[in-house]
C-alpha cells in the first residue's frame, strides 16, 4: 500500500506531460487535412516543380516547402501530405525520384526544430523544461536553418547526377482554393507563438475548421475527416509514452543520467535512445525532471531518428505512404544514408546553437 500513492502520483504527472503534445498534433493534423482538401500542398508543389533552373533548383525549392510545412504544421503533417507531392513532381518532370523520396522524410525530421508544435518531442521536453514559444523559435532558428541546408546539400550530392539532368516533363497546374486551409495555417502560427499552452486551443480550432470543411465548404467527407488523425496509431504511441513517463518517475536513473551529461552527450543519448524505442517514449523517459540542456537533447531527439525507421512516427508513416504511391523505399538505404544525414546535421545544429545561444546550450 505504501507504493500505491507514488504510482498514482507518477501516473498523473506523466499524463500531464503526455496529453498536451498529442492534443496539439491532433489539431495540427486536422488543420493539415483542411489545407490539403483546399489543394494547397499540391498547388504550391506544382508551382515549385516548374521553377526555372533545372533539377537542382526544383529539388531545393521543394525541400524548402517541406521545411516550412514541417515547421508550421508539424512533421507528421508534412510527411503525410507532401510525400506524394514530391514523388509525383519528380515523376512528372522525368527526374529519378530517389532524392525527393528520401528528402521528404529526412527534411521533415530535420526541419522539426523551429517551433514547439513542429515535433511532438519538443512539447514533451518543454513541458518539464519550459521555454516560451517565441524564445524557443529565436534560439532554434539558426540551428534549424543550418540543418535544412546540410540535409539539402547531402541529398543533392548523393543524387547529383540525377538532379543535374534537365527536367523534360510537364507538371500540370493544380487549382487551389483560398479558404479554410490558409486560415488554419495562419491560426496555427499565431496560437503556437503567442500562447504558453496552445495544445487545447489548436485542437479545438482544428475540430472547428474540419467540421466547417465537411458541413459548409463540403470539400471533405465525414469519413475523410475521421481518418485524418491516424487515431489508432496516436493512441498507441500516447499509451506507450504514458508508460515510459510512469517508469521515469518511479525510477530516477534516466533523470540522474541527464543531470550529469553535457550538451553533446545529451544530444547523443537522445538520438541513440530514439532509435531504440522511438523518439516519443525516449523524450518522456529522459525529461521527467527539468533538464540542464533541453535544446541540445531536442536536437538529438528530432534529428536522431533519421537513422532507423522505428525512430519516429513520421518515418513509419512515410514508409507506408511511399509504398502506397508505388515507390520502393529501402530500409537499408534509409539507414545508410541516414547515418550521414544525422551525424552531419546534428553536429552542425549543435555547433550553431553553441555559437548563437551559448547561455542556452
Amino acid at each position: 500500500m505504501g507504493r500505491e500513492p507514488s504510482m498514482i502520483h507518477a501516473l498523473i504527472n506523466s499524463f500531464d506531460q503526455v496529453w498536451p503534445p498529442f492534443a496539439l498534433i491532433a489539431g495540427l493534423l486536422l488543420m493539415g487535412r483542411v489545407a490539403a482538401s483546399d489543394g494547397l500542398f499540391e498547388s504550391v508543389g506544382a508551382r515549385l516543380a516548374r521553377i526555372p533552373g533545372g533539377g537542382l533548383m526544383m529539388f531545393a525549392a521543394l525541400m524548402t516547402l517541406v521545411a516550412l510545412v514541417t515547421a508550421v504544421l508539424n512533421l507528421d503533417t508534412s510527411v503525410v501530405f507532401l510525400t506524394p507531392v514530391l514523388i509525383h513532381a519528380a515523376r512528372q518532370r522525368g527526374i529519378k525520384e530517389n532524392a525527393f523520396l528520401y528528402g521528404a522524410i529526412f527534411m521533415s525530421n530535420g526541419a522539426s526544430l523551429l517551433l514547439p508544435g513542429s515535433n511532438l518531442t519538443n512539447i514533451l521536453v518543454l513541458t518539464t523544461s519550459p521555454v516560451r514559444s517565441h524564445v524557443f523559435a529565436g534560439r532554434m532558428f539558426l540551428p534549424w536553418a543550418a540543418s535544412i541546408v546540410v540535409i539539402t546539400l547531402i541529398l543533392s550530392l548523393w543524387c547529383w547526377k540525377d538532379l543535374r539532368s534537365q527536367p523534360v516533363g510537364t507538371v500540370l497546374s493544380q487549382p487551389m482554393h483560398w479558404g479554410l486551409g490558409i486560415v488554419g495555417i495562419c491560426l496555427a502560427v499565431v496560437l503556437v507563438l503567442t500562447l504558453s499552452s496552445p495544445a487545447l486551443p489548436i485542437l479545438i480550432t482544428g475540430v472547428v475548421l474540419i467540421s466547417a470543411q465537411v458541413w459548409f465548404a463540403r470539400r471533405l467527407t465525414s469519413r475523410q475527416a475521421r481518418t485524418s488523425l491516424n487515431a489508432t496509431t496516436l493512441l498507441i504511441l500516447m499509451s506507450v509514452a504514458l508508460v515510459f513517463g510512469v517508469v521515469a518517475r518511479l525510477w530516477h536513473g534516466p533523470a540522474h543520467l541527464m543531470s550529469t551529461l553535457g550538451p553533446w552527450l545529451s544530444a547523443g543519448v537522445g538520438a541513440g535512445l530514439a532509435n531504440v524505442v522511438n523518439n516519443l517514449p525516449a523524450a518522456v523517459l529522459l525529461s521527467s525532471k527539468p533538464l540542464a540542456h533541453p535544446l541540445a537533447l531536442l536536437i538529438g531527439l528530432d534529428l536522431g531518428p533519421n537513422v532507423l525507421i522505428i525512430g519516429a512516427l513520421s518515418s513509419m508513416l512515410w514508409l507506408r505512404i511511399a509504398r502506397r504511391e508505388g515507390a520502393h523505399p529501402s530500409v537499408r538505404t534509409f539507414t545508410t544514408l541516414g547515418l550521414v544525414v544525422t551525424s552531419c546535421s546534428m553536429v552542425v545544429a549543435l555547433v550553431t546553437l553553441q555559437l548563437v545561444a551559448a547561455h542556452a546550450f
